[in-house]
């Protein structure tokens, strides 16, 4: 028997603002799919969520968008991107039944395996942390045990007192960051740096930019990254989807200048994100 195709379905992007990312985003997804109908409606022009088709399917791009969505709990199956754990924190405990997080900070996971990469015979992994990080700490700790560190943590309260920071670089090998604007900004950014190459400690994360600032190496996702993401979800029934996930996609990105100054063998980027990718996926 002959194969009917498939039902176009309606793939709606939507944000608080507009963009020429967004749209490239959009453009691209659509020369992807062409068998769907995908366009872009600002938040503003949105229904409310129960008012919109149960077979569409919603892909939101920043928080005030994911609130409207938390605002109703019926309505279409939902992708939810650029929103991280920390910020997941603040959401409440009943979420649509129908809506899958996916975080835009590093998997704990891969910046272990990539700190246990770059660096294999460390012992003792340093993580600062704020009190909004605490229900992450059971999740690197996890992390850290799977790659046979040890996870040495202080709270840092204070930014401007040094002494959490110095104290895990004396009973740490390197420092592996949460992406959390209050402890990883421009503000301290070069203290957190200097002070811990003065002390010859690496640092993993948190995010790319710090890498381009003077950080070791990083996991991290770009816009095509989150493109197969999406796509692949979208080639599943929503009953599929995770209530959230890291995207599947990575790569991951170096300073080949401090791993000289630090005497670190440097592999390239794409044999590390390949590694870190191997066993990860069936």
């Amino acid at each position: 028997m002959l194969a009917l195709p498939a039902w176009p379905r309606e793939i709606i992007f939507s944000s608080s603002t507009d963009n020429p990312a967004i749209q490239t985003l959009v453009n691209s997804l659509q020369l992807r799919r062409p068998q769907d109908q995908v366009r872009f409606v600002p938040l503003n022009e949105l229904a409310a969520p129960s008012q919109l088709p149960d077979s569409s399917r919603l892909v939101l791009l920043d928080r005030p968008t994911l609130d409207w969505r938390l605002s109703d709990l019926q309505g279409p199956p939902t992708l939810a991107l650029r929103i991280n754990r920390l910020q997941a924190s603040t959401l409440p405990a009943a979420l649509p039944a129908q809506l899958t997080l996916l975080w835009s900070d590093p998997s704990p996971q891969r910046q272990m395996h990539l700190a246990r990469l770059l660096l294999p015979a460390a012992k003792r992994v340093g993580l600062l942390f704020a009190a909004e990080s605490d229900a992450l700490l059971e999740e690197y700790r996890r992390a850290a045990t799977e790659q046979g560190f040890e996870l040495v943590t202080r709270r840092w309260t204070d930014t401007r007192d040094s002494r959490p920071l110095l104290y895990l670089l004396s009973n740490s090998d390197l420092l592996l960051g949460i992406d959390n604007v209050e402890l990883f900004n421009s503000h301290t950014v070069k203290n957190l740096l200097l002070t811990s190459y003065s002390h010859q400690r690496p640092v993993i994360g948190p995010t790319a930019s710090f890498v381009q600032a003077g950080s070791l190496a990083s996991v991290y996702s770009d816009r095509s990254d989150w493109l197969n993401s999406i796509d692949e979800l979208l080639d599943k029934p929503p009953a599929q989807w995770p209530k959230s996930s890291y995207p599947r996609y990575f790569k991951v990105t170096s300073n080949p200048q401090v791993a000289r100054s630090l005497a670190i063998e440097l592999p390239s980027n794409e044999s590390l994100a390949q590694k870190l990718a191997e066993g990860e996926h069936p």
